[in-house]
């Protein structure tokens, strides 16, 4: 398994934590926080931040996707870059002409439309 296809799995699996995170929070303010206790005095500890904790979570998810992506940007450059393209070598190149030429086509000397032709 390359590096890049880890990485691929691992840009996978946040993009999909994302997802999960961004679906719980409510725009508006209420959100899973809302859901324990409605925003006043809360009864559980620590539920009082959880939209605190989403928010730092989006951000963290988020430079975490585009710190993978550069990743996996550096790991298929290290695979790929430093081949070169065959035609870029030279060395394979058959240069090879034809033993005979193919004969000219000449065009047709009138063009005559037809009722049956349209633009």
């Amino acid at each position: 398994m390359s590096t890049f296809s880890i990485f691929l799995i691992l840009i996978i699996i946040v993009c999909l934590l994302l997802i999960l995170v961004i679906m719980v929070q409510n725009p508006k303010g209420g959100g899973l926080s809302s859901s324990f206790g409605g925003g006043g005095a809360q009864v559980i500890g620590g539920v009082k931040k959880t939209g605190d904790f989403l928010d730092k979570s989006t951000w963290t998810l988020a430079g975490l996707l585009i710190v993978l992506i550069l990743a996996s940007n550096i790991a298929l450059k290290g695979n790929y870059g430093d081949a070169d393209s065959k035609l870029l070598q030279g060395d394979d190149i058959e240069t090879t002409v034809p033993e005979t030429l193919p004969e000219e086509v000449t065009p047709p000397t009138t063009n005559e439309a037809t009722p049956n032709d349209s633009l």
